[in-house]
């Protein structure tokens, strides 16, 4: 198995099924994009909101006990309060 497959491999098994998670973090990304104050968001609120659907997603999707989600959910969280 090379490299890329192995890694793929071990992503599956926290992230779930990457047809599955696209899905999911599409819808999410949907909803943010079509409120009234979305453009009107700094880059940076706009990016970790995109950040944070996406591993919401992954969480949805994957293994919801996997830490590291949520840790990177609370740094994107983070990152934008401390520029606030």
């Amino acid at each position: 198995m090379s490299k890329i497959a192995q890694t793929l491999a071990q992503r599956q098994k926290t992230h779930g099924n990457f047809s599955g998670h696209a899905e999911i973090s599409q819808k999410l990304k949907t909803v943010m994009y079509e409120t009234e104050c979305w453009q009107d968001l700094p880059a940076e609120h706009r990016e970790a909101l995109d950040m944070i659907a996406h591993k919401i997603a992954r969480i949805l999707n994957g293994n919801p006990n996997h830490a590291d989600h949520w840790h990177d959910i609370s740094g994107y969280a983070t990152l934008v309060e401390g520029r606030l």
